[in-house]
């Protein structure tokens, strides 16, 4: 089995290692960012992606999008730091096959690897139970919300600039700018400060 781990923690990678190497014959591949990532990705067609949302270069969203048009069959497991339901339901609508946070016990982990290996999905029970229990009538408005436009909230979230955001996704800072307007106008907020408090508010959901 082929796996490809995405993440560009150098500790983080080196944890998953040492627990996939439990798994018996498995080959592992690893990217610290998302250009590293889809070369990897085309040479070694992996049977199993292990993503970070965070990926320097490229988006995890978008990295996710891309995987699975080269290869539909590819199962995908999202490892984040992030635990909010936005993020999950977002990358499980996108076609991703497992949902966990770094905050998960190993062996919480290593089911999770093997729910999505053997073909099931998985999703961390804490998340879960969010996704369960979300304000659908609060939640509606984030529905209109596009792949990149989920991508600026969350590092919004992380408390980056919006030249930092610009930065991290290899995009000008005015189109971050335009995205940040069009956000506002489909949560009806006013200010990007607004914006940044209903991100943070949302992290605490």
């Amino acid at each position: 089995m082929k796996v490809l781990l995405v993440d560009d923690h150098v500790v983080v990678r080196e944890g998953v290692h040492r627990l996939l190497a439990t798994m018996g014959d498995t080959s592992i591949f690893e990217a610290a960012s998302g250009r590293e990532a889809i070369l990897l990705f085309r040479r070694e067609l992996p049977d199993i992606v292990i993503l970070d949302l965070s990926v320097p270069g490229v988006s995890g969203l978008e990295l996710l999008r891309r995987f699975l048009l080269q290869d539909p069959k590819v199962r995908v497991l999202i490892l984040s730091m992030h635990a909010e339901p936005i993020y999950a339901a977002r990358a499980l609508r996108l076609g991703a096959r497992g949902y966990i946070s770094k905050a998960a016990p190993a062996d919480q982990f290593l089911n999770a690897f093997q729910c999505v290996a053997e073909g099931r999905r998985y999703v961390e029970h804490e998340i879960a139970v969010k996704l369960a229990a979300a304000d659908f009538t609060r939640e509606e408005p984030l529905q209109q919300l596009t792949s990149r436009e989920v991508e600026i909230l969350r590092l919004l979230g992380e408390g980056k600039s919006l030249t930092g955001i610009a930065e991290s996704l290899g995009v000008a800072y005015k189109t971050i700018a335009n995205s940040c307007s069009q956000i506002k106008e489909k949560l009806m907020l006013e200010r990007t400060g607004d914006l940044i408090r209903f991100v943070v508010e949302m992290r605490r959901f």
